[in-house]
Protein backbone atom coordinates (compact mmCIF):
# COMPACT_ATOMS: atom_id res chain seq x y z
CA UNK A 1 0.00 0.00 0.00
CA UNK A 2 1.56 3.53 -1.15
CA UNK A 3 1.51 5.83 1.87
CA UNK A 4 -0.59 8.57 1.61
CA UNK A 5 0.49 11.73 0.47
CA UNK A 6 -1.18 15.09 2.55
CA UNK A 7 -0.41 18.43 0.08
CA UNK A 8 -1.11 21.63 1.87
CA UNK A 9 -3.40 24.07 0.50
CA UNK A 10 -1.85 27.26 0.66
CA UNK A 11 -4.57 29.01 -0.27
CA UNK A 12 -7.03 27.26 1.95
CA UNK A 13 -7.96 29.97 4.15
CA UNK A 14 -8.25 32.47 1.12
CA UNK A 15 -12.56 31.88 0.55
CA UNK A 16 -12.96 32.79 4.67
CA UNK A 17 -10.99 36.09 4.19
CA UNK A 18 -12.43 37.79 1.06
CA UNK A 19 -15.99 37.03 2.62
CA UNK A 20 -14.89 39.32 5.64
CA UNK A 21 -12.95 41.83 3.51
CA UNK A 22 -16.34 42.21 2.17
CA UNK A 23 -17.71 43.33 5.26
CA UNK A 24 -14.93 45.30 6.08
CA UNK A 25 -15.30 47.20 2.86
CA UNK A 26 -18.90 47.68 3.74
CA UNK A 27 -18.08 49.28 7.21
CA UNK A 28 -15.12 51.43 5.94
CA UNK A 29 -17.06 52.46 3.35
CA UNK A 30 -20.31 53.63 5.26
CA UNK A 31 -17.76 54.75 8.37
CA UNK A 32 -16.25 57.26 5.53
CA UNK A 33 -19.39 58.58 4.46
CA UNK A 34 -19.77 61.78 6.51
CA UNK A 35 -17.46 63.93 9.33
CA UNK A 36 -19.53 62.57 12.14
CA UNK A 37 -19.27 58.79 10.63
CA UNK A 38 -15.65 58.86 10.71
CA UNK A 39 -15.27 60.21 14.00
CA UNK A 40 -17.38 57.24 15.60
CA UNK A 41 -15.48 55.05 13.07
CA UNK A 42 -12.30 56.19 14.68
CA UNK A 43 -13.34 55.98 18.51
CA UNK A 44 -14.37 52.39 17.81
CA UNK A 45 -11.15 51.49 16.42
CA UNK A 46 -9.86 53.21 19.15
CA UNK A 47 -12.15 51.25 21.89
CA UNK A 48 -10.93 48.05 20.22
CA UNK A 49 -7.80 48.52 19.60
CA UNK A 50 -7.20 49.19 22.89
CA UNK A 51 -8.88 46.28 24.08
CA UNK A 52 -6.65 43.84 22.07
CA UNK A 53 -3.65 45.62 23.57
CA UNK A 54 -4.25 45.02 27.14
CA UNK A 55 -5.62 41.15 26.21
CA UNK A 56 -2.35 40.71 24.63
CA UNK A 57 -0.11 42.42 27.48
CA UNK A 58 -2.75 40.13 30.01
CA UNK A 59 -2.96 43.39 32.12
CA UNK A 60 -5.55 42.33 35.17
CA UNK A 61 -8.44 44.95 34.74
CA UNK A 62 -11.16 44.87 33.22
CA UNK A 63 -10.78 45.08 29.42
CA UNK A 64 -14.09 45.59 28.41
CA UNK A 65 -15.08 48.92 30.65
CA UNK A 66 -11.34 50.69 30.63
CA UNK A 67 -11.62 50.19 26.63
CA UNK A 68 -15.53 51.69 26.58
CA UNK A 69 -14.01 54.20 28.90
CA UNK A 70 -11.18 54.85 26.14
CA UNK A 71 -13.11 54.66 23.24
CA UNK A 72 -16.16 57.06 24.28
CA UNK A 73 -13.70 59.80 25.85
CA UNK A 74 -11.84 59.40 22.75
CA UNK A 75 -15.24 60.18 20.85
CA UNK A 76 -16.49 63.11 23.17
CA UNK A 77 -12.82 64.81 22.04
CA UNK A 78 -13.16 63.99 18.90
CA UNK A 79 -16.68 65.62 19.17
CA UNK A 80 -15.66 68.82 20.76
CA UNK A 81 -11.99 69.83 20.05
CA UNK A 82 -10.57 70.63 16.79
CA UNK A 83 -8.50 68.35 15.56
CA UNK A 84 -4.82 70.61 16.37
CA UNK A 85 -7.03 70.68 19.90
CA UNK A 86 -7.39 67.22 19.99
CA UNK A 87 -3.45 65.84 20.06
CA UNK A 88 -2.60 68.11 22.59
CA UNK A 89 -5.15 67.83 25.00
CA UNK A 90 -4.20 66.84 28.61
CA UNK A 91 -7.31 64.52 28.72
CA UNK A 92 -5.20 61.74 26.77
CA UNK A 93 -2.40 62.26 29.96
CA UNK A 94 -5.33 61.65 32.48
CA UNK A 95 -6.92 58.79 30.77
CA UNK A 96 -4.03 56.87 30.78
CA UNK A 97 -2.99 57.69 34.52
CA UNK A 98 -6.58 56.47 35.57
CA UNK A 99 -5.52 53.28 33.55
CA UNK A 100 -2.11 53.00 34.71
CA UNK A 101 -4.14 53.44 39.21
CA UNK A 102 -6.88 50.82 37.91
CA UNK A 103 -4.66 48.31 36.40
CA UNK A 104 -3.20 46.19 39.25
CA UNK A 105 0.51 45.08 39.66
CA UNK A 106 1.43 45.90 36.24
CA UNK A 107 5.40 45.15 35.46
CA UNK A 108 7.12 46.91 33.24
CA UNK A 109 6.47 45.49 29.92
CA UNK A 110 2.78 45.83 30.91
CA UNK A 111 3.20 49.42 31.58
CA UNK A 112 5.15 49.62 28.07
CA UNK A 113 1.37 47.64 26.29
CA UNK A 114 -0.54 50.41 27.90
CA UNK A 115 1.57 52.98 26.62
CA UNK A 116 1.40 51.10 23.09
CA UNK A 117 -2.50 51.21 23.21
CA UNK A 118 -2.45 54.71 23.62
CA UNK A 119 -0.46 55.61 21.22
CA UNK A 120 -2.40 53.13 18.66
CA UNK A 121 -5.77 54.05 19.77
CA UNK A 122 -5.31 58.27 20.71
CA UNK A 123 -2.41 58.85 18.51
CA UNK A 124 -1.82 56.88 15.35
CA UNK A 125 -5.16 55.77 13.92
CA UNK A 126 -6.67 59.07 14.58
CA UNK A 127 -4.30 59.88 11.59
CA UNK A 128 -6.52 58.57 9.56
CA UNK A 129 -9.34 61.34 10.58
CA UNK A 130 -7.19 64.14 9.80
CA UNK A 131 -6.44 62.42 6.23
CA UNK A 132 -10.44 62.18 5.49
CA UNK A 133 -10.47 66.13 7.07
CA UNK A 134 -7.45 67.15 4.55
CA UNK A 135 -7.82 69.50 1.40
CA UNK A 136 -8.09 66.26 -0.47
CA UNK A 137 -10.50 64.54 1.91
CA UNK A 138 -12.15 61.27 1.52
CA UNK A 139 -10.02 60.95 -1.96
CA UNK A 140 -7.13 60.83 -0.23
CA UNK A 141 -8.30 58.20 2.73
CA UNK A 142 -9.05 56.00 -0.09
CA UNK A 143 -6.06 56.43 -1.49
CA UNK A 144 -3.88 55.36 1.44
CA UNK A 145 -6.00 52.58 3.02
CA UNK A 146 -6.42 50.67 -0.41
CA UNK A 147 -2.90 50.95 -1.36
CA UNK A 148 -1.86 49.82 2.01
CA UNK A 149 -4.15 47.12 1.94
CA UNK A 150 -3.54 46.07 -1.30
CA UNK A 151 0.47 45.91 -0.41
CA UNK A 152 -0.53 43.68 2.20
CA UNK A 153 -2.50 41.41 -0.02
CA UNK A 154 -0.19 41.46 -2.45
CA UNK A 155 2.85 40.51 -0.03
CA UNK A 156 0.29 37.71 0.96
CA UNK A 157 0.16 36.19 -2.56
CA UNK A 158 3.71 36.99 -3.81
CA UNK A 159 5.43 35.21 -0.55
CA UNK A 160 2.66 32.30 -1.09
CA UNK A 161 3.46 31.85 -4.65
CA UNK A 162 7.26 32.23 -4.92
CA UNK A 163 8.26 32.94 -0.99
CA UNK A 164 11.51 30.98 -0.04
CA UNK A 165 13.72 33.72 1.28
CA UNK A 166 12.99 34.91 4.47
CA UNK A 167 13.63 38.64 6.10
CA UNK A 168 12.90 38.60 9.56
CA UNK A 169 12.48 34.73 10.18
CA UNK A 170 12.78 35.11 13.98
CA UNK A 171 9.97 37.63 14.36
CA UNK A 172 8.22 36.97 11.25
CA UNK A 173 8.81 33.56 9.82
CA UNK A 174 6.16 33.82 7.09
CA UNK A 175 7.71 36.93 5.55
CA UNK A 176 9.81 36.86 2.31
CA UNK A 177 11.78 38.62 0.30
CA UNK A 178 10.02 37.04 -2.97
CA UNK A 179 6.90 38.68 -0.98
CA UNK A 180 8.15 42.31 -0.19
CA UNK A 181 9.63 42.91 -3.44
CA UNK A 182 6.78 41.09 -5.49
CA UNK A 183 4.35 43.29 -3.34
CA UNK A 184 5.59 46.73 -3.58
CA UNK A 185 6.33 46.52 -7.33
CA UNK A 186 2.87 45.67 -8.08
CA UNK A 187 1.81 47.88 -5.52
CA UNK A 188 3.22 50.85 -7.33
CA UNK A 189 1.65 49.65 -10.72
CA UNK A 190 -1.43 49.77 -9.50
CA UNK A 191 -1.49 53.07 -7.11
CA UNK A 192 -0.40 54.85 -10.11
CA UNK A 193 -3.59 53.96 -11.47
CA UNK A 194 -5.34 55.21 -8.29
CA UNK A 195 -3.42 58.06 -8.51
CA UNK A 196 -4.40 59.16 -11.73
CA UNK A 197 -7.84 58.98 -10.28
CA UNK A 198 -8.18 60.24 -6.54
CA UNK A 199 -4.39 62.11 -6.50
CA UNK A 200 -3.50 65.93 -8.06
CA UNK A 201 -0.15 64.39 -8.44
CA UNK A 202 2.45 62.91 -10.78
CA UNK A 203 3.91 59.71 -11.52
CA UNK A 204 6.74 59.98 -9.64
CA UNK A 205 4.78 61.76 -6.88
CA UNK A 206 2.87 58.01 -6.91
CA UNK A 207 5.64 56.05 -7.43
CA UNK A 208 7.23 57.27 -4.42
CA UNK A 209 4.29 57.49 -2.02
CA UNK A 210 3.45 54.06 -2.96
CA UNK A 211 6.95 52.93 -2.62
CA UNK A 212 7.23 54.03 0.91
CA UNK A 213 4.06 52.79 1.79
CA UNK A 214 4.47 49.05 0.89
CA UNK A 215 7.63 49.55 2.86
CA UNK A 216 6.58 51.38 5.84
CA UNK A 217 3.06 49.19 5.51
CA UNK A 218 5.74 46.14 5.88
CA UNK A 219 7.57 46.86 8.76
CA UNK A 220 4.13 48.08 10.58
CA UNK A 221 2.94 44.06 9.90
CA UNK A 222 6.59 43.08 10.92
CA UNK A 223 6.39 45.40 14.35
CA UNK A 224 2.92 43.68 15.48
CA UNK A 225 4.29 40.34 14.68
CA UNK A 226 7.30 41.56 17.36
CA UNK A 227 4.67 42.39 19.82
CA UNK A 228 2.11 39.77 19.04
CA UNK A 229 5.73 37.30 19.17
CA UNK A 230 6.61 38.92 22.98
CA UNK A 231 3.23 38.87 24.63
CA UNK A 232 3.36 34.76 23.16
CA UNK A 233 0.01 35.60 21.57
CA UNK A 234 -0.61 34.04 17.68
CA UNK A 235 -3.19 37.03 16.68
CA UNK A 236 -4.21 39.72 18.66
CA UNK A 237 -7.67 38.86 18.94
CA UNK A 238 -10.19 36.90 16.83
CA UNK A 239 -12.83 40.04 15.63
CA UNK A 240 -12.37 39.53 12.15
CA UNK A 241 -12.50 35.12 10.82
CA UNK A 242 -9.33 34.67 9.01
CA UNK A 243 -7.72 37.39 9.62
CA UNK A 244 -7.65 38.02 13.94
CA UNK A 245 -7.93 40.92 15.58
CA UNK A 246 -8.52 44.40 14.15
CA UNK A 247 -4.66 45.19 14.56
CA UNK A 248 -3.57 42.35 12.61
CA UNK A 249 -5.56 43.55 9.82
CA UNK A 250 -4.91 47.45 10.53
CA UNK A 251 -1.54 46.69 11.52
CA UNK A 252 0.29 48.17 7.97
CA UNK A 253 -1.34 51.23 9.38
CA UNK A 254 0.65 51.66 12.14
CA UNK A 255 3.23 53.45 10.51
CA UNK A 256 1.59 54.38 7.20
CA UNK A 257 -0.92 56.31 8.72
CA UNK A 258 0.75 59.77 10.11
CA UNK A 259 3.88 59.24 7.21
CA UNK A 260 1.12 59.63 4.69
CA UNK A 261 -0.47 62.64 5.98
CA UNK A 262 2.59 64.16 6.61
CA UNK A 263 3.67 63.24 2.94
CA UNK A 264 1.44 63.50 1.08
CA UNK A 265 1.43 67.89 0.75
CA UNK A 266 5.13 67.57 0.52
CA UNK A 267 5.25 64.95 -2.06
CA UNK A 268 2.29 66.70 -4.31
CA UNK A 269 4.67 69.67 -5.07
CA UNK A 270 6.56 67.18 -7.62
Amino acid sequence: MKPEIITENKFADVPLRVKTWLYIVFVFTVSISHPIAMKFFIAWIGYQVFYEVLRMFDIKINLMLTSLIIGISELFLLLFLDLNTYFISPFQLVLGAIVIILAKKVTRKQLLGIVLGFLLSLTIFPHLLLVRESFLGVKALVFLVVVTELNDVFQYFMGKLFGKFKVMPKISPNKTWEGLIGGVFVTILLSNVLGYFLLPSSIISNTVLSFILGVFGFFGDVFMSFIKRKTNVKDTGNLLPGHGGLLDRMDSLIFNAPIFFWMLPLLLNY
